[in-house]
C-alpha cells in the first residue's frame, strides 16, 4: 500500500484543461510536496503547469489545504491528512 493519506485535489477551471477536464482528484500523499511528485508521475501536464522546471510552484498560484493558504503553515511540508481538499488556486489581481 502507498504511504500516505487519502485527499482530494481540487482542480479550478483555469487548471482542469491540464488534467483532462477532471474536477476533483483523488491521490494518496504525506504532504504537498509528495503530493507534488506523485503529480509528476501521473499527471505530468498539470504538474507542468503547477511548478517550474525547478520543480517549485509557480509564482502566480496558491496552495490551500481546506481553507488554510501553504503558506500560513509549513509550505511544501504541510502534512495532509485522510479527508483534506487540496485546491491550487491562481492568483487573481486587479486594481
Amino acid at each position: 500500500m502507498r504511504a500516505g493519506a487519502e485527499v482530494t485535489i481540487y482542480l479550478p477551471e483555469p487548471l482542469r484543461t491540464y488534467a483532462g477536464g477532471i474536477v476533483e482528484l483523488p491521490i494518496r500523499a504525506a504532504a504537498i510536496r509528495d503530493m507534488l511528485g506523485r503529480l509528476e508521475q501521473t499527471q505530468p501536464l498539470l504538474h507542468r503547469n503547477v511548478c517550474d522546471e525547478t520543480g517549485a510552484v509557480r509564482r502566480h498560484l496558491n496552495i490551500f489545504v481546506n481553507a488554510d493558504n501553504i503558506r500560513d503553515r509549513d509550505g511544501l511540508d504541510t502534512a495532509l491528512k485522510r479527508g483534506d481538499v487540496v485546491t491550487i488556486v491562481p492568483a487573481v489581481s486587479g486594481g
